[in-house]
């Protein structure tokens, strides 16, 4: 039963993207041969090819063009006989068909934009929350080191770790502490990697056993 349900949804969903596509189809071309008319190409009081000819030119079934040339002689753009004749029967219809036509175009194309910024703006939002929630995760973790006592040590002008990396100082080796979070300014980094330059008036916080922070501070105030 369920598979039955599921082919009838496909099969319903199917015909619907058809039926959007033929209608799409029709009033495009129903619009060219509004475009024609107004280009003076196909000129008002003339003849337009029989149905048949029209399908070969479009590339599309009889039944369509039947539907493009209904919408122009309801737009009274053309005029239809009993003899199924197709006479061309104002220009300036045509010319306010494609007016009309454009402008349904550009409002569903602002349409469209709208959807892209509302998705835009779902991803930003995303990215967003992923963001406060790694920052939220790493104040937990800096709160979770309290027993370790982390402090903070700023780098003063004369200190020979200016311009130096965390990794060619050998800073764990050299202090026995280790940096938990670089803060820059107004900017924070947390876990700075050994490639990160030292500059001076960063602030460095640190964490490791008592007898480090003495250490760590003599290593970061030594003059170059």
């Amino acid at each position: 039963m369920l598979v039955l349900q599921n082919a009838t949804l496909l099969d319903k969903g199917q015909n619907q993207r058809m039926a959007d596509s033929e209608k799409a189809g029709y009033k495009s071309i129903a619009l060219d041969i509004a475009q024609r008319i107004v280009s003076g190409e196909i000129p008002v009081g003339s003849k337009i090819s029989g149905r048949s000819l029209l399908a070969g030119q479009y590339h599309v079934s009889p039944e369509t063009i039947r539907k493009a040339i209904g919408l122009l002689k309801e737009e009274n753009i053309v005029s239809v006989t009993q003899g199924k004749e197709i006479t061309v029967i104002s220009n300036r219809n045509a010319y306010e068909y494609i007016t009309k036509h454009n402008y349904l175009k550009s409002v569903y194309s602002l349409k469209q934009d709208l959807q892209l910024l509302l998705q835009e703006k779902q991803n930003i939002d995303r990215r967003f929350e992923s963001i406060l929630t790694e920052i939220m995760e790493a104040s937990d973790r800096l709160q979770n080191l309290k027993p370790y006592n982390p402090i903070e040590l700023k780098i003063h002008s004369h200190s020979h770790v200016i311009g130096m990396t965390i990794a060619s100082l050998q800073f764990w080796q050299n202090t026995g502490a280790t940096i938990i979070a670089l803060r820059r300014g107004t900017n924070v980094s947390i876990s700075p990697g050994p490639h990160v330059v030292l500059l001076e008036d960063d602030v460095l916080v640190v964490v490791g056993e008592e007898k480090a922070f003495e250490k760590t501070k003599q290593f970061i105030n030594r003059p170059r």
